[in-house]
């Protein structure tokens, strides 16, 4: 089904206290180290059967609007309501679509509906990349055809199920994106540009053997966001944030922002970075995987430089 009411888009381009949670900081920056702040959990419940498995988001510029992705090759789009406090209140979803192929027709959850990654232009255009077959799609309409971006010659390299869950998009429209797991370069992760029509290896990130990139985006710092995961199987998820100045074939030494306890939150997949007046807001949201034992998350944190 879809809906209106689509919320504006970026303008150009727990269980624990704030003090509870490990903010450790990177090396890599001059200067005052940032000031992490913790502002809340807001736990989302909608009835239908579509609802869950959310690897992917975008918040717009003023923090009232989202578009989540599930795994399960959704797209809901909406409205945050949030306190006196800037806190989310509740969420309100105005629509909501089966991504389709190029053909028109609608992707099945599975191999060829896993949708991992979500990152939206600043001319409103929505990409997605897939796992099962990895590749990157665009969607000029969240209700129309894909528009199949080029495969890369390393996408057919990739192990299932650890593919392509991080997109980003920079404000000159250049797609990044990187693999869950890639253990056979010596330089790092790499990450893949795809820029006027071709893919190619932009900069490699520090790999760590236990911590998996799983979402991303560019903050109106213009610095890249990474999010990464660490399962411990029964005894939970761990989560980190770490960011990256980069330029056109450089990229500098990561700055860890956040550091989650096991168990303090669930299994966070996507992220959103914007401003919010008074510094970076880091807006995150869990994949349930569809179980009960397991809920939907939006996590927030505050950087003040």
């Amino acid at each position: 089904m879809s809906g209106t009411g689509r919320p504006p888009l970026k303008p150009g381009r727990g269980l624990l206290p704030a003090l509870a949670a490990l903010c450790l900081l990177g090396t890599g920056h001059a200067g005052a180290q940032p000031v992490i702040e913790y502002l809340g959990t807001h736990v989302w419940r909608e009835a239908d059967e579509d609802f869950g498995g959310f690897s992917g988001l975008e918040i717009s510029g003023d923090g009232t609007g989202f578009w989540a992705l599930s795994d399960r090759g959704t797209l809901r789009w909406g409205s945050i309501h949030r306190d006196r406090q800037g806190r989310i209140a509740e969420l309100t979803t105005a629509g909501h679509a089966r991504l389709q192929d190029s053909d028109g027709r609608p992707l099945k959850p599975g191999y060829l509906g896993d949708a991992e990654g979500l990152a939206i232009d600043a001319q409103g255009r929505i990409f997605v990349s897939f796992e099962g077959l990895d590749r990157i799609a665009r969607y000029d309409d969240p209700d129309g055809p894909a528009v199949p971006i080029p495969r890369a010659e390393w996408f057919r390299k990739l192990r299932r199920n650890f593919g392509l869950e991080a997109l980003a998009v920079t404000e000159t429209g250049n797609l990044l994106t990187m693999p869950e797991f890639w253990p056979d370069d010596p330089r790092g992760t790499p990450v893949w540009r795809f820029r006027e029509g071709e893919w190619s290896t932009a900069f490699h990130i520090p790999r760590d053997e236990i911590w998996a990139p799983v979402g991303a985006d560019i903050g109106p710092d213009g610095r890249l966001y990474i999010l990464e995961r660490h399962f411990r199987g029964l005894r939970g998820f761990q989560s980190r944030v770490r960011r990256y100045e980069f330029g056109e074939d450089h990229i500098g030494p990561p700055q860890t922002l956040i550091e989650t306890s096991l168990l303090q939150f669930d299994n966070l997949e996507g992220i959103a970075v914007w401003q919010d007046g008074q510094g970076i807001r880091i807006t995150m949201i869990s994949d349930d995987n569809f179980l009960f034992l397991q809920r939907t998350e939006l996590v927030e944190y505050r950087i003040r430089d």
